[in-house]
């Protein structure tokens, strides 16, 4: 693209005609950008299963449940991410975490991803490729399987 056609201002650029065209993803299939309803399934299948460890550690309203349910939540994802290529919710909704760049997710991307994840709010911001700000910091995008 010739540098008078570049954009200029963050603004300029082009929303994509589908999420993930900008990154050189598919439409639909195979790698393409998984798309909310699976999103949501996957972390409620996630939450779910941190939900029933978690009460091993005490009763449904304690607090010693809320604090080991978060944990076992962002343990399995930080463990899974980079050895099954996602979340058991993720895998069993057909989709896996890779990175923009290509290659192995690594540990660091994990790890960062999940840390804002925990937060919530970064979830919630997102772009025309439908990749939550935790994936746009970690370099990784949520594709199908």
């Amino acid at each position: 693209m010739p540098a008078a056609n570049r954009p200029q201002r963050f603004g300029d650029l082009e929303p994509s005609k589908w999420p993930g065209e900008r990154l050189g993803l598919p439409e639909t299939g195979t790698g393409s950008v998984g798309r909310i309803g699976r999103r949501f399934l996957a972390i409620f299948i996630d939450w779910g299963i941190a939900m029933l460890i978690g009460l091993l550690f005490g009763p449904y309203n304690s607090a010693a449940y809320s604090w080991a349910t978060y944990l076992i939540f962002v343990i399995m994802q930080i463990v899974f991410i980079p050895t099954i290529g996602g979340s058991i919710g993720h895998r069993i909704t057909g989709m896996r975490i890779v990175p923009i760049a290509g290659g192995w997710v690594g540990l660091w991307r994990p790890v960062l991803r999940t840390v804002l994840l925990a937060l919530v709010i970064p979830v919630l911001v997102w772009d025309s490729d439908q990749r939550g700000f935790h994936d746009k910091v970690a370099g990784t995008v949520l594709i199908r399987a």
